[in-house]
């Protein structure tokens, strides 16, 4: 169970680090159109989350699938905070169902595996 953890925390973590990328950089887009063609688009609510969230429930799932062989708990707590950090800046949807997917499983996974694997 902590190999697939692992695995689906860093896969996770790689898709929401795509997702981040459009995010963050539709939010900058916005920003810099709204001075060169004001009420061209509107500006995503909560900016300063979102930009937040892009950046840093990526990271947390990659640490956590890195972590989850050898401190299962850590890694499982920090796969289940990225995925609600994204379920909460972006909410669920098309871009965003399987990341938090893989995260949320990841974590759930890494905190019910309490012993090693067994080899």
């Amino acid at each position: 169970m902590r190999n697939a953890a692992l695995v689906l925390g860093i896969i996770g973590g790689v898709i929401g680090m795509i997702v981040g990328f459009f995010t963050y950089g539709f939010t900058e887009f916005v920003d810099w159109l709204s001075t060169e063609a004001p009420g061209t688009l509107e500006q995503v609510d909560r900016v300063g989350l979102v930009r937040f969230a892009s950046l840093f429930s990526p990271l947390l799932a990659i640490a956590g699938g890195a972590m989850a062989r050898s401190q299962a708990m850590v890694g499982g707590v920090l796969m289940l905070i990225s995925a609600a950090l994204m379920y909460y800046a972006f909410s669920f949807g098309f871009s965003t169902m399987f990341p938090i997917a893989m995260c949320a499983l990841g974590g759930i996974l890494a905190i019910a595996a309490r012993q090693p694997d067994p080899h």
